[in-house]
């Protein structure tokens, strides 16, 4: 009898273990979906630290595109010779965070998620400009100055570093599956970055002169725009604050 109870009783509590390991898990990796129908996909791996805390570390990217709320954008970055039509954009980004549950189980529950954010903004933005040719003599022969109206494609990168906070709600849904509801948050901080146009071989030193004098009547405050001219290469520097909003967001994930 003895023999049988104490069968019965390892039996149980190997069950219960069992039990307990399919249910806990102190990983998650999962993805948030409403990024993902936006083409910003996103991964994350969130680790159990103790029963009210956690570390995470994510990356998102996003393909070069057409720039989203572009209307926004032209109130932020005042010259009317960009082609916004044409600007393209991508962007990728790693974000650190640290999360405090006040849940009764561990990864479970209301959170509150201070985070720091490296993130990196490749561009390609298309500028109308105008330059006049000076009147120049060949073989003996005047050549009167020209007008010529043409485009220019700036490329480049914007890299920034920000900090910030956002709350939301984890809830086991299945023994494997979770389910992360963000509300709402943001970030900020610091951004530098260089964009660059390379003129064709032969092109006039007017176009050169004239694009930078194009771009120096870009009003995008606060960022600050230095523009240079190196040969055919016109180079524009950007430094300023960084900014941004942490939405609502809609996350599923796997427990293990």
């Amino acid at each position: 009898m003895k023999k049988i109870i104490l069968i019965t009783l390892l039996i149980a509590s190997h069950v219960s273990v069992n039990a307990q390991s399919l249910i806990g898990g102190k990983n998650i990796i999962k993805t948030n979906l409403s990024g993902d129908v936006l083409q910003n996909y996103n991964l994350t791996f969130e680790r159990s630290i103790n029963r009210f805390m956690s570390i995470s570390a994510s990356y998102q990217t996003m393909p070069k595109r057409s720039l989203p709320l572009k209307s926004l954008a032209k109130q932020f970055i005042d010259n009317s010779n960009i082609d916004f039509d044409n600007f393209k954009v991508a962007n990728n980004a790693m974000t650190i965070e640290g999360r405090f549950y006040v849940g009764l189980q561990k990864m479970s529950g209301f959170y509150i998620a201070p985070y720091a954010r490296f993130g990196n903004m490749e561009v390609d933005i298309p500028v109308n400009y105008t330059y006049t040719t000076q009147p120049s003599v060949v073989n003996g022969v005047t050549v009167p100055s020209t007008t010529v109206k043409t485009k220019a494609n700036l490329n480049g990168s914007i890299r920034s570093q920000s900090v910030g906070a956002y709350f939301g709600m984890q809830f086991q849904l299945l023994t494997k599956v979770v389910l992360d509801i963000w509300a709402i948050g943001g970030h900020y901080g610091s951004s530098n970055g260089t964009i660059e146009a390379v003129l064709p071989a032969g092109t006039p030193s007017e176009a050169g002169t004239a694009l930078k004098a194009t771009l120096d009547q870009t009003n995008a405050s606060p960022f600050k725009l230095s523009t240079t001219v190196a040969g055919n290469r016109i180079i524009t520097n950007t430094d300023g604050p960084w900014a941004g909003l942490r939405g609502a967001g809609i996350t599923v994930g796997l427990r293990f």
